[in-house]
Parts: C-alpha cells; structure tokens; sequence
C-alpha cells in the first residue's frame, strides 16, 4: 500500500472528545486530503460504517481490533471493517489490562460522557434479534457484562470496558483470527516491544509488526518504543514491514524512527490536540507540517527519498546518557 508520507494516524480511541461534531470522521477526511493512512479505534465514537461513509473512498483506512472473550464479537467487528472497505487490521496485543489512570480516578472520569458511545459495541447490540439480545447481554453468554461499558462502576473509565478483553490470549489466537477473517486483507500486531515476540508474531503469520508501549499508558518503567525498535528490527529481519508508534511529534522524529529501521510511524496524541484546536483543518495542517518537517530533515541529511534512509544518521550517547564516553554512531 503506497502512502504520501511515513506518517499515518494510529488507532486511538474517543476522537469526539475533541470534536463533538465529527469525531474520527474528521481525523479520517484529514488523512484522507493529504494521502495519509488512517487507524479507526475499536473504542470509536463513530462506527466503521459511519467513517467509511464519510471518506467515501479518499483515505486508506485501517480498523483495530483486540482479541475479545466473545469471539464471535471479535470476528463480526474485523468482518464488518473488511466488507466497509478497509484495507487493514491491526490487531492490539499489549492491553489484556489497561494501566490504571490515576489522573482519570483523581478527575473522577469514571465513565464516558454523555452523549458520546462506544458506537461499534453499540451496533453489535442493535444488530441481534429482540428476542436474543435479552440473553446476549447477560454474563452468562460470554462471562461479560457487557452493561457495564458506561457503567462507571470502575474508578477509571478503561477499565469499565477491560472486562471485555480475553485476558489470556495465545499466538494461536493471532493465527485464529487470520485464518478466520484477514485472509485477504494484511494484519499487523500492534504493541510488539521485545524480539522475542517480534519473532514470535511473525511465525503466527502476521503480515507487520507495530513497536508500540500504547503511548506509554500502560506499564511504568516500559521502554520507549524508539529504544525497543532496533531488536525488533534485527529479529524480523525484513520478512515483515515494522510500523512505530509513541513519542512521534517532529519531523526529526519520523527520521530517527525510519533510519533505526521503522517502515513508518504512527501519531496519537497530536491528534488530539489538533482536533481540540481546529477539527479537521488542523489535522491537515498537523500531517502537512510534519510531512514538511520530515522532508526537512531527510534533506539537511542527504537524503533524496525514504530509501536513502540508514541507521548511521542516529547517532546516541553510551551509558544512558552520561557525558562520560565518547558518541557512537547507532547499529543493530
């Protein structure tokens, strides 16, 4: 899939917080005007359909998904993207439990704000019989209480909707659901942070890997995703394409990650600042600015195209940082 630029907007969730009106419809059409790739969250608050609908085939969109307890939920969302026109999946491995966010209990965000759904759970609801879908919701049939998503029963919104996630997902889970719903569409394994498992997830037959630590959200102490992107590197060992996400917020950023071997780099939070800011027009001057920054810097570095691009333009201090020992140069 060929793109403007290595920059693409990564699945984040609720984008209507910051543009009621629109939402990830908005961060779509932006993506879309400027030839970027756009990830839609499962936590969206416009559906896969919706999204779709208003990009009208301009932008390449791609749907992540996680690995649910229902399964079958599991399969009809990836599905239902698929038969939307989406040209992906990313499938979110590293959130079996969501970091508890102590800035949300402290702020007493314990649930999602009217008016704004989780909408792609919601249509799964309104897409079952009357007479099933008493039963449906019920804990017994998949050991959820899938009332609970806007609960706030939970001191942190996430972790109202957590319950929802198989929380002892295998390889054979990533196998499952290629076999079972992308075999006609690339999916990437989103929040690869370690070779072993860069390794592992290429065996299940996965078609890219995301290095991501899920914007540092997750696990305090955890490596930045830039820090982890060389081993992972070194263990795919260019089977697959390895995407970056976490920490991206120049140019000169999207060229560190792309010369320690990222195919292309993701973008969350400046998103959000953008749509707070200006809705859709400030996401295209957002990605337009980091599109002129990137190419900026590939060539104040000699750098004709992305290609041209390699790990000796990084250069890092030993010893963390220390002024003690000389430069080297960055290596695999």
């Amino acid at each position: 899939q060929k793109l403007s630029m290595p920059v693409f907007i990564s699945p984040a969730g609720v984008h209507a917080l910051c543009d009621e009106q629109n939402g990830e419809c908005a961060s779509a059409r932006a993506c879309g005007r400027v030839g970027a790739m756009f990830g839609l969250s499962q936590h969206a608050t416009r559906s896969i359909e919706q999204v779709a609908d208003a990009t009208q085939g301009k932008t390449n969109l791609w749907y992540q998904s996680y690995i649910l307890k229902d399964r079958e939920m599991t399969l009809r969302l990836v599905k239902r993207a698929a038969n939307a026109g989406y040209k992906g999946i990313f499938l979110t491995v590293d959130s079996v439990r969501f970091g508890f966010r102590e800035a949300d209990a402290r702020n007493g965000w314990n649930a999602l704000p009217e008016p704004h759904r989780l909408v792609n759970y919601d249509d799964e609801v309104s897409r079952i019989s009357p007479g099933t879908k008493k039963a449906w919701l019920a804990p017994e049939a998949s050991g959820v209480d899938k009332t609970k998503i806007y609960s706030g029963e939970e001191d942190a919104w996430d972790q109202n909707t957590e319950q929802l996630f198989e929380q002892n997902p295998t390889w054979e889970d990533v196998k499952w659901l290629k076999e079972e719903a992308c075999k006609d569409i690339p999916l990437v394994v989103k929040g690869i942070m370690t070779a072993e498992d860069a390794t592992e997830a290429v065996n299940a037959g996965v078609d890219g890997v995301m290095v991501s630590n899920h914007g540092g959200r997750g696990l305090d102490g955890a490596l930045a995703a830039i820090d982890a992107l060389p081993e992972v590197v070194e263990a795919v060992g260019g089977k697959v394409p390895i995407l970056l996400d976490g920490g991206i917020r120049r140019g000169t950023d999207v060229l560190k990650a792309l010369a320690l071997g990222a195919t292309a780099v993701g973008i969350g939070k400046p998103i959000f600042f953008a749509l707070a800011v200006g809705g859709e027009e400030a996401v295209v001057d957002l990605l337009s600015m980091l599109q002129r920054e990137t190419e900026a810097a590939m060539a104040i570095c000699g750098c004709e195209k992305v290609a041209d691009v390699r790990r000796s333009l990084v250069t890092r201090r030993p010893n963390g940082g220390s002024r003690a020992g000389k430069y080297v140069r960055s290596k695999l």
